[in-house]
């Protein structure tokens, strides 16, 4: 008889899970999620994603010129079109670097080391930024270059696609 007193009977546990649910259901989600697996999916990186110096990345002024003058071409009115720009500052990587300081007394000592990576194809340097070109001015030469509608439209688009001011884009008649 004694441990037929010391069981709860059903009503008791019935009470008991009324009055409990919402805690013992924030238990049970609780317990779900953390049997539930994560973990990283592992992925090959490509140059592009990891940051490495690739010669793909350079920047290409003759073949953005030749670019920039075939689109040119196809506004209404301009006829050929041939394309210069300068450049402010070029093409920049910043490489990244790994920095260690000692010091020891009053001198400290700071070291730099440029982070390289051992790829398939040899060492490449890992680019931490790149900074792209920041342009100059451009000159513009078409047949339409005369026709001031014609002259509005090249500009704008040469403004658009390289963020330069109209006062530093000129469009020229030419033959």
């Amino acid at each position: 008889m004694k441990l037929r007193e010391r069981l709860p009977d059903s009503a008791a546990v019935l009470e008991f899970l009324s009055r409990y649910k919402y805690v013992l259901a924030v238990i049970a989600a609780g317990l779900v999620i953390l049997l539930l697996p994560f973990g990283r999916e592992t992925k090959q990186e490509t140059p592009e994603e990891t940051g490495l110096v690739g010669e793909e990345d350079d920047f290409d002024l003759p073949a953005m010129e030749q670019r920039l003058g075939a689109i040119l071409s196809q506004v209404e009115g301009a006829g050929e079109v041939s394309v210069m720009l300068t450049l402010q500052t070029g093409m920049e990587q910043v490489l990244a670097a790994d920095r260690s300081t000692s010091v020891s007394g009053k001198d400290s000592k700071v070291e730099e080391k440029t982070v390289i990576l051992d790829g398939d194809s040899g060492e490449e340097a890992v680019v931490r930024t790149r900074r792209y070109p920041v342009f100059q001015g451009a000159l513009v030469v078409c047949p339409g270059g005369a026709d001031p509608q014609v002259k509005l439209q090249i500009t704008q688009a040469v403004s658009t696609l390289t963020g330069l001011g109209s006062d530093r884009i000129s469009v020229c008649p030419g033959s």
